[in-house]
């Protein structure tokens, strides 16, 4: 299966939300934050550094959870520049 290449949109978008996560985390290590989610600390890592730019959906729920971030709030600040112009 060959996978299609990511648009410019989506890797910011995946870099956004890596930033998001990682300031969320704060002083907190990845390991207990990634322990805490039920993800690996390689996934955690992958998905902050941007290598992972386009998690599955549970797994970034997860992470939220454990952070006290909420889903909608993570989705409205890594919508692609421009979007909330044309969603209006």
């Amino acid at each position: 299966m060959v996978r299609t290449p990511l648009t410019p949109e989506e890797r910011e978008r995946g870099e956004q939300l890596g930033r998001l996560l990682r300031e969320a985390r704060g002083a907190r290590s990845m390991a207990e934050v990634a322990a805490e989610a039920g993800v690996s600390a390689e996934t955690l890592r992958k998905i902050e550094t941007g290598r992972a730019p386009t998690p599955a959906f549970f797994t970034v729920a997860a992470l939220a959870r454990v952070l006290g971030l909420s889903m909608d709030d993570l989705t409205a600040r890594c919508a692609p520049v421009g979007a909330a112009e044309t969603a209006a």
